[in-house]
């Protein structure tokens, strides 16, 4: 592990606009809904807001607009006792926003995001990032910012021996020479199809899966399959922990809720299958309440779960 012990997150904040109903619509109708609400979402701040309430050492570095929105999350993250410094400003684009549409009855969810201010970060932005990301001990990314500057993050942490991790969500086709760059890459089971062409059901499947990653260059592969558990390889060994049994109410974030306790757990110098269990402890919790950003579980209340399933 390199350098402060810091997890720098570079990636997005966008507003979540959440509806919630008994149902989702199909193409062309339109259903009453039960509730509304809105609040600090994007899959770079919940991961870097999960990370934090697991006791890390986080550094957002994302862009909003000048906008309300903005003003919003700023408040946030003062009341999580968590640092804006940066967090660029674009004079023009608006902050990003995440249409949400979640079923009341299976937990399951529908999103739309524009990315807005977050697909706009400059080479500029990049730069004044470099001391940061240089002293990192992780770096921790997703796909929801504009791709030169996440390459361009990405190369510069690589070059400097930080531990880069790639949450390659929403998936996209990915260069091979950054492919190349990193160090642990965790898709859920349909990213890994689009990035691999393997169709993830079974252990097997994501071992197909994590094989086509290592011939791509990545060292050690984690894959979230929903209701399956989660997987790791680290090219030795594999291990498929099945997931937890919670109240579900709603899956929005879990993914995001597993990625902040799972760099938070490899930080603190757990190895990959332990780091594995507390992310999937994080991500079991984080669907028993509503919402995102708000709903990143506490140190506290995963060590419990962790403890209840996986012992000390």
């Amino acid at each position: 592990m390199a350098q402060n012990g810091t997890i720098v997150v570079f990636g997005s904040f966008v507003t979540d606009l959440t509806s919630r109903s008994e149902g989702l619509p199909v193409p062309g109708q339109t259903i009453l809904g039960s509730s509304f609400s809105s609040g600090p979402g994007g899959k770079g701040s919940n991961q870097a807001v999960a990370a934090h309430r697991c006791g890390a050492k986080v550094q957002m570095v994302t862009k909003v607009g000048n906008d309300v929105f903005a003003s919003a999350v700023r408040d946030f993250y003062k009341e999580e006792g968590m640092d804006t410094s940066f967090f660029f400003t674009d004079p023009e684009k608006a902050t990003g926003a995440a249409l949400i549409m979640v079923d009341e009855k299976t937990g399951q969810n529908i999103i739309v995001v524009i990315g807005g201010a977050c697909q706009n970060i400059s080479a500029e932005e990049v730069e004044r990032s470099r001391p940061l990301i240089e002293s990192s001990s992780i770096l921790l990314l997703q796909m929801e910012v504009n791709f030169d500057a996440l390459f361009a993050v990405i190369k510069m942490a690589h070059d400097a021996g930080v531990t880069v991790v790639l949450n390659p969500a929403p998936a996209n086709k990915i260069p091979a020479n950054i492919m190349t760059m990193i160090d642990i890459v965790t898709p859920n089971e349909t990213e890994a199809k689009i990035l691999t062409g393997i169709e993830v059901k079974t252990k097997e499947d994501a071992k197909k899966a994590a094989e086509a990653f290592f011939r791509q260059g990545v060292r050690q592969v984690v894959i979230t399959m929903g209701s399956l558990g989660a997987y790791a390889n680290d090219g030795q060994k594999d291990e498929l922990v099945p997931c937890l049994p919670v109240d579900v109410l709603d899956t929005t974030g879990a993914g995001d809720a597993f990625n902040g306790a799972f760099v938070t757990a490899l930080v603190e110098g757990k190895d990959l299958f332990s780091a594995l269990r507390y992310g999937n402890a994080g991500g079991a919790l984080s669907t028993t309440k509503p919402g995102t950003a708000p709903a990143m579980p506490f140190r506290k209340d995963i060590d419990a779960l962790y403890r209840k399933h996986y012992g000390a």
